[in-house]
């Protein structure tokens, strides 16, 4: 281990032995259950070590702490609102219709995947590309709606769809 990667973990313990407890109890605050609030917790000094500082860099660390957990409570409610939504389309099958459990789990991975591609994307690809699947627009009516050329249009949509086989 060299010595920069040494003090920087130093560094992280130290984090995580002054304000771990304190992070706990904010995150317990915005979420449902102490566990969920440990986890996302454990998540963020896992987050902090994999982005290593020098030691010191970080001025306000509880500033610094709550940005990185606030990133992980929204991508927490965002999964979970997911999840809801594919799991209340899966009741309205048939049962003979409907998922085995372990396709299910591989589905809803899948698209936790594409929604995370489709979150990193620039904001207009991202909304073409839902105004393309989601209300059934063709691409010179999205050119309209977002005021873009029709080559722009497809240019994001390929960009999309590219993010989207990736994903999965």
């Amino acid at each position: 281990m060299s010595s920069s990667l040494s003090s920087s973990t130093r560094y992280v313990e130290a984090m995580y032995a002054s304000h771990h407890s304190w992070l706990v109890n904010w995150l317990r605050r915005k979420l449902d259950t102490h566990e969920r609030a440990a986890d996302l917790a454990h998540d963020t000094f896992i987050r902090l070590l994999s982005t290593p500082r020098q030691p010191g860099s970080v001025h306000e660390p509880r500033a610094y702490l709550t940005a990185i957990a606030k990133g992980l409570v929204i991508d927490h409610y965002r999964r979970q609102e997911l999840e809801q939504a594919y799991l209340q389309s899966i009741a309205l099958l048939p049962e003979e219709l409907a998922p085995a459990p372990e396709l299910r789990l591989q589905i809803l991975e899948t698209l936790l995947r594409i929604d995370s591609a489709l979150g990193a994307l620039p904001a207009k690809a991202r909304e073409a590309f839902l105004l393309s699947q989601l209300d059934g627009l063709t691409y010179a009516e999205i050119a309209v709606r977002l005021e873009l050329s029709l080559a722009t249009v497809k240019r994001h949509m390929l960009k999309a769809f590219r993010a989207c086989l990736d994903a999965a």
